[in-house]
């Protein structure tokens, strides 16, 4: 095969950036089931993403059906205790303090969505009851598990995040939406149980695929990113 073979046409690059500038976390799915095919086409895809020595690290269980709605009502149940002491991540996710800019951040999309929903500070209830809406993956019609074996070390975890995006793209250039899940991190025994899960294997994360609710409030979230000029250095 030819170099020239392997170098995607012009009209490809406007195609990708559409995918990247219409990417978003999607809160709310319509039914409309999502054909195999296009999982695995969508799937596929994601696996040309570059990984160390190519490991490939990815795992992922695609849930539907009965196992979704089993996999939801048992999330929701751990999720209602009133004592979730027991339910804690393998990995943490997120940092154990929060500073600025991040910190901001956090606050200002938390409270950008609550708004939208009519959800008042201090509102616990209402917040408790938006938050349980992760555990049925929004309402969509796949629900996406990933996992990693115990053994690979942190180079595959940002391997794996590569992955994770390269779903997520695939997804919006066959029509369909997602929403990266870090919620599912805490009940990570409850998802072992219900998707017998190998030994080996330790949860990432969760994502919900399928086709965005045109009329859902929440799906009108935009969120704020900043400037290049705010990240990048440009040295020379």
């Amino acid at each position: 095969m030819a170099v020239k073979d392997l170098v995607p046409p012009a009209a490809a690059d406007l195609s990708l950036e559409a995918a990247m500038r219409t990417r978003r976390s999607v809160r709310a799915f319509l039914p409309e089931p999502v054909p195999r095919a296009t999982i695995e086409r969508v799937l596929e895809l994601a696996g040309r993403a570059p990984s160390g020595n190519n490991a490939q690290p990815w795992q992922v269980y695609v849930v539907t059906g009965d196992a979704l709605a089993r996999l939801t009502r048992a999330l929701r149940a751990a999720y209602d205790e009133p004592d979730q002491t027991p339910y804690r991540g393998e990995y943490d996710y997120y940092p154990k303090e929060w500073i600025p800019p991040f910190l901001d951040r956090r606050r200002k999309v938390g409270w950008d969505l609550y708004n939208l929903l009519g959800i008042r500070r201090g509102d616990k209830a209402a917040m408790h009851a938006q938050h349980a809406r992760n555990y049925g993956f929004f309402d969509a019609p796949v629900g996406l598990v990933f996992t990693v074996n115990r053994i690979l070390s942190q180079g595959s975890w940002l391997d794996y995040g590569m992955f994770l995006q390269s779903v997520m793209l695939a997804a919006r250039a066959h029509g369909l939406d997602t929403c990266p899940q870090a919620a599912f991190v805490p009940y990570h025994a409850v998802i072992a149980r219900e998707l017998q899960l190998p030994a080996e294997e330790m949860l990432v994360c969760g994502m919900a695929l399928g086709k965005a609710d045109p009329h859902a409030i929440e799906n009108t979230l935009v969120t704020e990113r900043e400037p290049v000029s705010g990240f990048a250095r440009f040295v020379s």
